[in-house]
């Protein structure tokens, strides 16, 4: 089957976002995977999903991204042979989501490389799967030795260092495992997985209604994105168009989002050079946008302001009067920290060529978000697929081609200045009418994406229908699950104290690949 063919004869999901869903067979399954890759597309999520009930066994989802838009393939698996063909020499990415795919459902992938279980631990059986429909979520199993096994690095001279997963800060748990020489890393494995909420198996017990405060709560410096885009899935289910006023103050609350956790990045970025003139100037203008976000929307963070059918808060001419008159301070001083960063010798000597990835190694390895832009990959739904009001914006994409530290430093200053443009552009064309439609019950098996471009990158929501309008399955999807293995890439070659730097460069949610 040609590409060409899936977008004429499968369906295409309702909403505005170009999204066609088919049921496949294994050839189709491979040859499309393969046709996308070709054609320069992308891996965006893979997940699992058990159909005993309806006596189908199981079924792998892919959502795979195209210049026409996103497809989205189901392939039945039989539950006498729970196998499906592996894609990660197509899309690096996909190895972890397969291991994961193993983990909570018990389905593999066919000839993978890399078997090694990845959310396990030792905190369930290995024969046991929490996202099967037979697994008690509320079950407590006795913790097993985990024995995880790390590949070894050997020859004269080599060493390793293990970090974490207990960290120093508030940051949640993350096992990183240098092989070194001297200074020198020859080689970085990460595991993750240490905080497995049961977030996915908590939505199986919920009603559309109810799973709208979890979606916020997935990744709390991504509210915003994670609850439009679970908004958007709802909405595609339930034939349901916001007011234009709710999706403009969508729009606002994402960039916002966005702001904020840029301001902070500069400022640990500048703190991790020894630059903590950076770090406090930085986090006076992020404090003052969350102050403001507290006092407009009643919540620093943002938290359940957007909601299936629209949003839960609004805008009066003085709130925008407020907004408008911080945002002209912001950039002031946004303007003149750049100018500090760009000529401070230090900084710029530890941002420079420091963890580098090529454009052709982010290609290879499914790099996307903000660290894909500064490597030269031109991805952001803003720009290619914007629903309304992005639609109506000319979003500019911020893109670089060094992949250091210093082009993901340059890719947040170029963002946050956008994003206040695209707030501004907004705000001055502020729709009227109503905040919020009324939200029908959806039909059982239906499918549903949500698919925002969050400030780290895309997020998927992808939510299947259960009875009396339940959730039969939702998968959320960070794009961290394909950027935590190119991190082990960008530190090769540097130094083991640079390391912090490129990892804040990045800033991947831990949390956001431990559902």
């Amino acid at each position: 089957m040609k590409l060409e063919e899936f977008t004429s004869r499968f369906n295409k999901l309702p909403g505005a976002m170009p999204i066609w869903h088919g049921i496949v067979d294994v050839a189709q399954f491979r040859s499309l995977c393969e046709q996308v890759k070709h054609d320069g597309g992308k891996l965006v999520a893979l997940w699992g999903s058990d159909e005993s009930a309806s006596g189908a066994g199981y079924a792998l989802h892919v959502a795979l991204v195209t210049a026409a838009g996103m497809l989205c393939l189901t392939l039945p698996v039989s539950a006498e042979r729970p196998a499906y063909p592996d894609i990660s020499d197509l899309f690096p990415g996909a190895g972890r989501m397969q291991r994961a795919v193993v983990d909570l459902l018990g389905l593999h992938a066919t000839g993978a490389d890399d078997q090694r279980k990845w959310l396990r631990h030792g905190s369930w059986p290995g024969n046991a799967h929490p996202l099967r429909k037979n697994f008690d979520g509320n079950s407590v199993s006795k913790t097993e030795t985990d024995a995880y096994p790390f590949i070894t690095v050997s020859g004269d001279g080599v060493h390793e260092i293990p970090v974490g997963p207990v960290h120093a800060g508030t940051i949640e748990p993350g096992h990183f495992r240098f092989s070194i020489i001297g200074d020198r890393v020859l080689r970085l494995e990460e595991r993750l997985g240490y905080k497995h909420k049961g977030i996915e198996k908590r939505f199986e017990s919920m009603t559309l209604e109810q799973g709208a405060k979890l979606a916020g709560r997935i990744s709390g410096d991504s509210t915003v994105a994670y609850a439009w885009a679970y908004a958007q899935a709802v909405e595609s289910v339930t034939a349901t168009a916001p007011p234009p006023r709710a999706l403009a103050l969508r729009a606002v609350l994402l960039e916002l989002e966005r702001i904020h956790n840029h301001l902070g990045d500069l400022g640990y970025l500048g703190n991790d050079v020894a630059l903590s003139f950076g770090f406090s100037q930085f986090w006076i203008l992020k404090e003052d946008v969350l102050r403001l976000n507290g006092e407009l929307f009643g919540h620093r963070y943002l938290m359940d302001r957007v909601v299936p059918g629209g949003v839960a808060c609004d805008l009066d001419h003085r709130d925008i009067e407020r907004m408008l008159q911080l945002f002209d301070h912001l950039e002031q001083e946004i303007r003149i920290l750049k100018d500090i960063y760009d000529e401070h010798a230090g900084a710029q000597d530890r941002f420079l060529t420091t963890g580098r990835v090529t454009p052709d190694l982010a290609a290879q390895l499914g790099l996307t978000g903000l660290p894909g832009r500064a490597s030269g990959q031109a991805w952001d739904m803003r720009a290619q697929f914007p629903c309304t009001p992005y639609d109506q914006l000319e979003v500019r994409m911020a893109t670089h081609r060094n992949g250091d530290v210093a082009a993901r430093v340059i890719v947040r200053f170029e963002e946050v200045m956008e994003s206040l443009r695209l707030i501004r552009l907004i705000l001055a064309e502020l729709p009227a009418g109503a905040l919020r439609a009324t939200v029908t019950a959806a039909p059982e098996h239906a499918l549903g994406i949500g698919w925002v471009e969050g400030w780290r990158g895309e997020i998927l929501v992808a939510l299947h229908t259960g009875k009396n309008n339940g959730i039969h399955r939702l998968h959320p999807h960070d794009p961290s699950w394909q950027n935590w293995p190119v991190l082990e890439h960008a530190i090769i070659g540097n130094i083991v104290p640079d390391f912090p730097l490129i990892n804040k460069s990045f800033n991947l949610s831990y949390c956001g690949v431990d559902l």
